[in-house]
């Protein structure tokens, strides 16, 4: 009886080992400490459970009073998808800013001053970058997020910001394993199909995570798309062929060789959900090879954490799971936590909260989004000499970066022109080149995009403004895929904070 109490404990202890969830509010919920004190390893940090840097490191530090070897994750990209600075926008450009420069030292230095904040703040494993080739111009949750459709300049850019994070104390992880870069649906909503075939994907998307696993990213995290050159059967996250037979396998076998932790993407997201379930999802992912469940971005509380670990505990007792790959999952949680521990005393963010920087100064990220600048029209453009009318033609928001987080450069042209005002417009707004003219008057128009190709509601409302009104300026602030328009043709490749300042420059000073 005592001996099968005591293995009934580890199994616990293991399930709860291997899962990252989130949880609501800025300061750490009762079930959360009790759960990590019965065995949970990992958080999952989101924008709603940070106010400032301050109470974010008082946080991470209230966790650890519990688990002194936590991961504390968080989904801190830079650019478009920022948790740091949701309510703000980042201070640092995104990927595709950082690739358009192509400069790896620059993007180095990015990620070691974004994971220099993190670690300051008490985050040891960010669930980024995101190493996925942009092969399809129409992808509706990549885009920006990449650093290009070129997998040998996704490579050294992947390797370039592993080797930043890492530096700084923080755990990388690279996503969305296979690559999710060749996909026109959004795993958030459906199951995405890549239809390549095996030699296609190892030329093109899994050259940057080979690149990532030779320079020792600790994590790679797993995508919920179907690749039928590798699993007809099964999306990347619940294949094994995926996650044992090509990622974890060794170079002599075919397989990249990643001896780190393998975590999920969100298993709330409805390609899994919507399909497999969340607890059966979860048995499935981990019986593939996944070591980690993420769960949490659209989910919280401690009826989730329960349930799934209910689910796996059962589905080792009933077979469907050995019980040496969940202790080997959860062993590799342990050493990645033990490790994130180590490199936190290393690098001497390992003492009292409050640390934090309460806000990066625009220096190397301004920097960076200067340099991603392309602007076009400049010669014959005339800078405003009053207060203009930013229209910001906004698309449904991708749920990876959020509607909270505000973006474009209004904010910025208010501050250099006093009085300048702004709109939103989106595809529901009827005749919305019409509705932009009668707000502006005789302002000086500044229609801002993002994907201006993939939406046809705002490439029609921005040939009708450059149309009626030719001295309109057009910032593009996602990918700059259509040709240029206007009078002076701003394109940023990202919509963080600092891409909206590099560009409110350029159009207040010329």
């Amino acid at each position: 009886m005592t001996t099968s109490l005591r293995a009934s404990d580890t199994l616990t202890r293991d399930a709860l080992a291997v899962l990252q969830p989130g949880f609501a509010g800025t300061s750490a919920p009762s079930w959360l400490l009790r759960q990590l004190d019965e065995g949970l390893t990992s958080v999952g940090l989101f924008g709603r459970n940070i106010d400032s840097p301050e109470q974010l490191a008082l946080l991470t530090e209230q966790l650890r009073e519990v688990r002194p070897e936590l991961l504390v994750a968080i989904d801190e990209e830079g650019g478009d998808v920022t948790r740091l600075e949701a309510r703000t926008g980042s201070s640092y450009p995104g990927n595709l800013a950082l690739g358009h420069i192509d400069d790896p030292v620059l993007t180095r230095a990015v990620a070691h001053e974004l994971g220099s904040r993190l670690a300051a703040a008490g985050v040891n494993l960010n669930w980024a970058p995101s190493a996925d080739v942009n092969s399809n111009p129409d992808n509706p949750v990549i885009g920006v997020r990449s650093f290009g459709g070129d997998p040998e300049l996704v490579a050294r850019h992947t390797v370039a910001y592993v080797e930043g994070l890492q530096a700084a104390g923080v755990a990388a992880c690279v996503k969305h394993f296979p690559g999710h870069g060749d996909t026109a649906v959004d795993s958030h909503h459906a199951v995405p199909r890549i239809d390549a075939d095996l030699a296609t994907l190892r030329g093109r998307e899994l050259v940057p995570f080979a690149a990532a696993v030779d320079a020792g990213s600790k994590c790679v995290m797993s995508a919920h798309i179907l690749l039928p050159a590798l699993d007809a059967a099964h999306p990347g996250t619940l294949s094994s062929a995926a996650l044992t037979g090509l990622l974890r396998a060794p170079r002599s076998e075919g397989g990249l060789g990643h001896e780190g932790l393998i975590v999920t993407d969100g298993m709330e997201m409805q390609a899994i959900s919507a399909t497999y379930g969340l607890e059966r999802g979860s048995v499935l992912a981990l019986a593939a090879g996944a070591d980690a469940i993420c769960v949490g971005g659209g989910l919280s509380g401690e009826d989730t954490v329960l349930r799934l670990r209910d689910a796996l505990v059962g589905a080792v007792r009933d077979g469907e799971l050995t019980e040496e790959r969940l202790a080997d999952a959860a062993a590799r949680v342990r050493g990645l936590a033990a490790w994130a521990k180590g490199a936190r005393s290393r690098s001497g963010t390992g003492g009292p909260a409050g640390h934090a920087p309460a806000h990066a100064q625009d220096g190397i990220g301004l920097e960076a989004a200067r340099r991603a600048l392309v602007v076009t029209g400049l010669d014959g453009y005339r800078r405003p000499s009053g207060p203009g009318y930013v229209a910001a033609l906004t698309p449904l928001a991708n749920i990876a970066v959020g509607d909270e987080t505000p973006w474009g450069p209004a904010a910025e042209l208010e501050r250099m022109i006093p009085g300048t005002r702004t709109g939103t417009y989106g595809s529901t707004d009827g005749d919305v080149a019409a509705a932009v003219l009668a707000d502006a008057g005789d302002r000086p128009v500044v229609a801002v995009v993002r994907d201006l190709h993939r939406h046809p509601w705002m490439a029609q409302a921005v040939e009708q403004l450059v149309a009626a009104r030719p001295s309109t300026v057009v910032v593009e602030m996602g990918v700059p895929q259509a040709s240029p328009q206007g009078a002076l043709h701003v394109a940023t490749r990202g919509a963080a904070r600092v891409c909206g300042r590099a560009a409110a420059e350029v159009i207040a000073r010329g």
